[in-house]
C-alpha cells in the first residue's frame, strides 16, 4: 500500500473512530454537569458554568436579570438544580457579578443513584450474566468440540441450520417464546432471563472454528494415549483456547448487560428489573433531569468499558491465533 493510501485508510479510522467516542464522552461529560447549565444550552467538552451571580455575606446564589432599576436590579434566584426559588426580588447592582468557572457535579452520581433502586438492578444483571455466560460457555464448548472435530452424519448441514438461525429478528421468536415460558410459568421469574440463553449460537461457531484451526496431531496422539473424548476437550482442547474463550465471555456479559427488549417482556416485577430495564424507566421518569440521566447511563456502562479495557489483549489474541477461517 502506498503512502497516500495509507494516509487515507489512517485518516478513515480516525474520522469514525471519533464519530464513535464523541458521544460517549458528551454523555461523560454532561454527567458532570449541572442542570442548570445543561437547560441553558451550554453543552461543550468541558463543565464550565458560566453564571450571573448575585454575591451578598459571602454567599453566591446564581440569578437571571429581569430589569434594571436605576442602583438596583430586579432579578429571579435559582437554586441548584436550576428551578426558581424567589422572582422580582429587587437587590443592589454592585453584588451582581458574571462568574465562569470549571465545575465538576460529583453529586449527580450519588443523585442519579439514589432516585431508583439501581443497586438492585445491577445485582439482578449481575446474577443473570454470570449465571448465562456459565452455562454458555459449557454448550457452546461441547457443541463446538462436536461440530470441529466429531465426523456424523449432517454435521454440517445441522451447522449450517444453526448458523442460519443467527439471521432471525429476535421480534420474530419473542411472542412465541412468551407463550410458551408463560406454559412453563416462568414468566417474572429468573428461568426466562437466563434458560433461553444458556446456548449462543455465534459462541458455537467461534469456538467451533478455533478448535478446527488446532492441529490434529494433537488430538491423534491424546487418542493413541487413551483419552476420551471429554477428555481431550477438558485436558487439551480447553487449555489451550484460553484467549477465545475470553473472547467468547466477553461478548456474552456485553450481550447479557445490554440485554432490553427480552428482559422488559418478559418480567413485570420490579424486583426483577435488569440494569438495562430500569435505566429505561428512571429515564421516563426523569427525562427533564438530563444530567442525572447521563450519570446513570455513565455508571451502567462503566463496568463493560473497565472489563474491555482488561481483557483487550485476549480479545485481540483469540482473533490474531485463531482466525474465523477454515482449518
Amino acid at each position: 500500500m502506498t503512502k497516500v493510501g495509507k494516509f487515507i485508510v489512517l485518516l478513515l479510522l480516525t474520522i469514525f473512530g471519533l464519530a464513535m467516542v464523541i458521544p460517549f464522552v458528551w454523555m461523560m461529560v454532561t454527567a458532570v454537569r449541572s442542570q442548570l447549565e445543561f437547560n441553558k444550552g451550554n453543552v461543550g467538552f468541558l463543565p464550565i458554568e458560566k453564571h450571573t451571580m448575585y454575591v451578598a455575606d459571602d454567599r453566591e446564589t446564581i440569578i437571571s436579570i429581569v430589569m434594571v432599576d436605576g442602583d438596583s436590579t430586579y432579578v429571579h434566584f435559582y437554586d441548584e438544580v436550576g428551578q426558581i426559588e424567589r422572582t422580582f426580588v429587587k437587590v443592589p447592582n454592585e453584588g451582581i457579578v458574571e462568574q465562569s468557572r470549571l465545575r465538576v457535579q460529583w453529586r449527580n452520581f450519588v443523585d442519579a443513584w439514589n432516585r431508583a433502586p439501581f443497586g438492585r438492578y445491577f445485582m439482578n444483571t449481575i446474577i443473570v450474566s454470570l449465571l448465562t455466560l456459565l452455562g454458555i460457555l459449557v454448550t457452546s464448548s461441547l457443541a463446538a468440540y462436536a461440530f470441529a472435530q466429531m465426523k456424523f452424519k449432517g454435521n454440517n448441514l445441522l451447522f449450517t441450520f444453526f448458523i442460519s438461525m443467527m439471521m432471525v429478528p429476535q421480534p420474530i421468536y419473542l411472542i412465541p417464546s412468551y407463550v410458551l415460558l408463560n406454559q412453563l410459568g416462568w414468566i417474572d421469574t429468573y428461568m426466562a432471563l437466563i434458560v433461553p440463553w444458556l446456548a449462543h449460537i455465534f459462541t458455537i461457531f467461534l469456538l467451533r472454528q478455533h478448535f478446527k484451526s488446532i492441529p490434529q496431531e494433537l488430538f491423534d496422539a491424546a487418542e493413541i494415549d487413551g483419552c476420551s473424548r471429554f477428555g481431550i476437550l477438558w485436558r487439551i482442547v480447553i487449555p489451550i483456547s484460553k484467549p477465545v474463550l475470553v473472547t467468547a465471555s466477553i461478548f456474552s456479559l456485553i450481550a447479557s448487560w445490554n440485554s432490553f427488549m427480552w428482559p422488559l417482556v418478559m418480567i413485570n416485577s420490579e424486583e426483577l428489573r435488569v440494569l438495562q430495564v430500569g435505566l429505561s424507566y428512571f429515564s421516563q421518569e426523569s427525562s427533564t433531569l438530563t444530567t442525572l440521566l447521563m450519570a446513570a447511563s455513565t455508571f451502567s456502562i462503566m463496568p463493560l468499558v473497565i472489563l474491555f479495557i482488561v481483557a483487550q489483549r485476549q480479545i485481540i489474541g483469540s482473533f490474531a491465533r485463531a482466525g474465523l477461517k477454515e482449518g
